[in-house]
């Protein structure tokens, strides 16, 4: 769903960032590995009125492209960011433009999990003091009077005001949308983008933001880090039937059940522990709309895994000790194998990005595979928990330095 932006009756205050606009050459990501992104630079030559392919300067414009947007140009890399979501922000912040950030959509919820992974490192987090976007709606969106808004447009077309026509009035009076929500649980997007949808793991978004940053090398140096780490683990796996069963769990405390996912389906909330093969105990539930399913303990008890990971427990949409508390005393949960074991984890924010997979990673093989990679230390409120440097599964002074731009 390419959008053109040209043809108009006079140019907008924003035609510096817009849809379409010249592309040579390039194409899209080769074979989604996410270790590149699609990335056209482009520079107008005012003698003969055409386009040549130039390498990257700060005067030349670049083209991206991703669904459901299909091609974005912009004229420079953006300064005044309203990123949508935690992915979003993970990935800006991991590629060294935290800064850039400026609103997101509810920043007491939005921050926490950030906050959690990034005071760890050597690394500054002035960045976390964003915005409130709410709810998204068109006059708020004037206000922040954002370069780029990284939010789906598919997902906004299904909240109250807002039209394709709307979009398109944002979108050339204020700034272009550049997101993908719908690659988080690979749900059906709204039927008018059906045809036109693609869905992304974690690190070809990543790349793919690296590519509007104009940071390929960095975003390289980044995903080496991911690379080396899994490489280490699946080296340590087990065979299959030698591997724990695991369920995966937001506990509804006032319901007295959970609400379950498949641990192994894709889309990249599951970026964390798809890759570590557990086996699942709820690998055959039949999932609603949003992915999941509630379950009762009784359900849980028959169930019965090894590991119970529970969803969002870094991300303060519950408090962990209270949860904790609340399944061990309940008459069914204080009889699951997982309870009794002391093997009821909180688990991190599935709603991430790169810097937030890195920990979540480390995190997961070591609540899944504590005889292989180390016991996790348990739940911390405020921060990820201190690892012995010997036990860590990737080297925190190359992610900072990463960050910073010091390699």
């Amino acid at each position: 769903m390419a959008r053109d932006a040209t043809g108009r009756d006079a140019p907008t205050r924003r035609d510096y960032l817009t849809y379409g606009g010249a592309v040579l050459g390039g194409g899209l990501l080769a074979g989604c590995t996410g270790t590149g992104a699609d990335e056209t630079t482009t520079s107008s030559d005012s003698t003969s009125g055409g386009s040549t392919s130039t390498e990257a300067t700060a005067d030349a414009s670049y083209t991206v492209s991703m669904a459901p947007m299909g091609e974005v140009t912009f004229e420079a890399v953006p300064q005044n960011v309203l990123a949508g979501s935690t992915n979003y922000l993970d990935a800006m912040a991991a590629l060294g433009h935290g800064s850039a950030a400026t609103s997101t959509s509810s920043p007491s919820t939005t921050t926490p999990s950030l906050e959690y992974y990034y005071t760890t490192l050597d690394v500054s987090t002035d960045w976390l003091d964003l915005e409130k976007a709410g709810e998204y709606g068109k006059e708020t969106l004037y206000e922040l009077d954002s370069d780029v808004h990284f939010v789906d447009p598919a997902y906004l077309t299904t909240l109250d005001g807002w039209s394709q026509s709307d979009l398109r009035e944002v979108e050339e009076n204020v700034g272009p949308f550049f997101g993908n929500m719908y690659s988080r649980k690979h749900r059906q997007p709204p039927e008018a983008y059906r045809d036109s949808y693609q869905y992304y793991t974690l690190w070809e978004m990543a790349s793919k933001y690296a590519a509007v940053f104009r940071e390929r090398e960095r975003f390289e140096r980044l995903h080496g880090l991911k690379q080396g780490l899994m490489r280490d683990v699946e080296a340590e796996l087990p065979p299959q039937d030698e591997r724990p069963t695991v369920g995966m769990v937001y506990p509804r405390l006032s319901e007295n059940a959970f609400y379950v996912h498949k641990l192994n389906q894709p889309g990249y909330f599951f970026a964390h522990t798809r890759p570590l093969g557990a086996n699942d105990v709820f690998a055959d539930i039949e999932t609603g709309e949003y992915g999941g399913k509630l379950v009762d303990y009784e359900a849980m008890l028959e169930a019965d895994p090894d590991v119970i990971i529970m969803n969002h427990g870094i991300s303060s949409y519950y408090d962990v000790p209270e949860a904790k508390e609340s399944i061990r005393s309940h008459s069914v949960g204080s009889q699951l194998t997982a309870v009794e074991n002391d093997r009821l984890y909180a688990s991190g924010n599935p709603r991430q990005g790169p810097v937030m997979n890195l920990f979540q990673l480390e995190m997961t093989a070591k609540q899944f595979y504590p005889e292989l990679f180390g016991e996790w230390p348990g739940f911390s409120a405020d921060q990820y928990p201190e690892i012995p440097e010997s036990e860590r599964l990737f080297d925190r002074q190359r992610l900072a330095d990463v960050i910073n731009g010091a390699v």
